[in-house]
């Protein structure tokens, strides 16, 4: 279906070869709410679906598109359906439960999950979805919320190379770069790698400002001169002046990535792999729980060990 009231002019869309899609979007929360935003922008007929239906509604004022009363009526005429919600039990309700995606959906529609979970559970959908003529791609996203409002997500991809194939452009409306790394569970491997490195580099970050204060250094100074050089990151260009002020009312969550890196250390004991940093550093973000920093960003690793709250 076209919208003509798009960001993309109709005619400038069709010299480019690719075509508009009927496609959904199953969860709106910090992430999905922009993601299913930019494909609407972008020309897509979107019809979204969220567990709380205000959310939906307010969705729906800001950008146009349809909203679905259940996330199988969400399915029911979509090309492709983007999943984004919380955890494992989350996406099994979403898409194999009573009233779940897999109920509505027509062969050949493919299935994207950008949720964080297992690649256990991924290989489960995929399988499930198989058994209905629909394709799947477990597909978590990094980047966090200024990624997803920006467009400029990096996206983790498990599956076939014709569903990706199918897929990629479409997800290029909030992704500056996505990858297909291998079969099922592939993209939630990866995600967990990714997390792994994340929590040991924000560790290493939140040791080196608090080197730097009790030591009586200009740690702004300090960080402006040596993320020039190899100790750079993006977490340190994107992190290192907020740790500093104190402040961690934005960004990825404590409890997120708690669960995230719960999936990884499970996955570690099933592979045989030892992650000794990864368990220190989840240690360390159950005490910033226990501090009432459930909800603080994840730099908020720096409060253990300068006492502030």
């Amino acid at each position: 279906m076209i919208q003509r009231n798009t960001v993309i002019d109709y005619q400038q869309f069709m010299q480019t070869g690719l075509l508009f899609m009927q496609v959904s979007f199953i969860g709106l929360g910090v992430m999905g709410y922009p993601m299913a935003g930019h494909l609407q922008r972008a020309g897509h007929s979107v019809c979204v679906y969220n567990r709380t239906a205000a959310k939906a509604k307010a969705w729906q004022q800001t950008y146009g598109g349809d909203i679905a009363l259940t996330p199988a009526d969400a399915a029911k005429n979509a090309e492709i359906i983007f999943v984004c919600v919380g955890n494992d039990d989350d996406v099994r309700e979403v898409i194999t439960g009573e009233h779940g995606a897999l109920q509505h959906c027509k062969a050949g529609a493919l299935l994207v999950d950008h949720t964080t979970a297992s690649a256990q559970l991924a290989r489960e959908l995929a399988a499930a979805c198989a058994k209905k003529g629909v394709s799947f791609l477990d597909a978590p996203v990094s980047g966090g919320q200024a990624g997803a409002e920006n467009g400029q997500l990096t996206i983790m991809v498990g599956g076939e190379q014709s569903a990706f194939a199918k897929a990629q452009p479409v997800m290029d409306a909030y992704a500056r770069h996505s990858q297909l790394l291998g079969e099922h569970g592939s993209g939630q491997l990866a995600k967990m790698m990714n997390q792994i490195c994340i929590a040991g580099i924000v560790q290493g970050l939140a040791e080196a400002i608090h080197f730097g204060k009790q030591a009586n250094m200009d740690c702004q100074a300090v960080i402006d001169v040596i993320s020039k050089g190899a100790a750079q990151s993006w977490q340190m260009e994107n992190r290192a002046s907020t740790m500093i002020n104190g402040e961690y009312s934005f960004g990825f969550a404590v409890d997120w990535m708690r669960k995230d890196l719960a999936i990884a250390l499970e996955e570690a004991r099933r592979n045989g792999s030892t992650l000794a940093l990864t368990a220190l550093v989840d240690q360390y973000y159950a005490d910033v729980q226990k501090s009432g920093g459930s909800r603080w960003d994840t730099s908020s690793l720096l409060t253990r060990l300068t006492g502030v709250k």
